[in-house]
């Protein structure tokens, strides 16, 4: 066997027997329980047989929606998120409720968020932006034929709605202002769906 990549294919993405890689869980202690958040040390044995630990978070899950407006723009937030203190640059998002489908969960969080409603929904793919110490996975989610309404935001949360081009957003990804890694993910489903590379599959609601 050899670690030295020779070439790559689409369908090497994929893999085959992946025994050799994979951690089985020998013990799980939870150290910590939030109001929506679990932290987790769990003991594994690793694929030699030796044993490790891992420390992570349990997320219930959440959606992230690129809202298009019919002039073309997009609907984005400013937040402060206080983990890394300072103001951040999103598209719409928010966790699943216990038991909440992905694009109820997406129309739920638009209206509270920004006041749209969609006339169009389409399911783009999924990502896990922090592997390396939570479970987390987002579900992308895309918006059309938007009508603007009042907004209903929870109790205690503070943002403000805006629009932006394309063109705009990604020149602040470029610049640093724009930092938040779903929503530089959405930006580039946007721009491969805009390019005709990746379909979207949109239904009407």
């Amino acid at each position: 066997m050899t670690d030295r990549v020779e070439g790559s294919r689409a369908s090497d993405l994929v893999g085959g027997d992946d025994a050799h890689l994979r951690e089985t869980t020998v013990a799980s202690t939870k150290v910590y329980e939030g109001h929506f958040l679990t932290v987790r040390r769990d003991v594994v044995r690793l694929p030699n047989g030796r044993e490790a630990a891992r420390e992570f978070v349990n997320h219930p899950g959440a959606v992230m929606i690129v809202p298009i407006l019919p002039d073309g723009r997009l609907v984005l937030e400013r937040q402060y998120r206080y983990p890394v203190r300072q103001v951040m640059v999103e598209f719409p998002a928010g966790k699943l409720d216990a038991g909440e489908g992905g694009l109820v969960c997406a129309q739920r969080e638009l209206l509270e968020e920004t006041g749209y409603r969609a006339r169009r929904w389409a399911r783009a793919g999924l990502m896990h932006p922090v592997i390396g110490y939570a479970d987390e996975a987002i579900e992308i989610w895309f918006a059309d034929g938007l009508t603007a309404g009042e907004r209903q935001l929870d109790d205690g949360e503070f943002l403000d709605v805006f629009a932006a081009t394309q063109a705009e957003l990604e020149d602040g990804v470029r610049d640093g202002v724009v930092t938040d890694v779903k929503t530089i993910v959405g930006l580039m489903w946007l721009a491969r769906w805009r390019e005709g590379r990746w379909p979207l599959s949109w239904q009407d609601v």
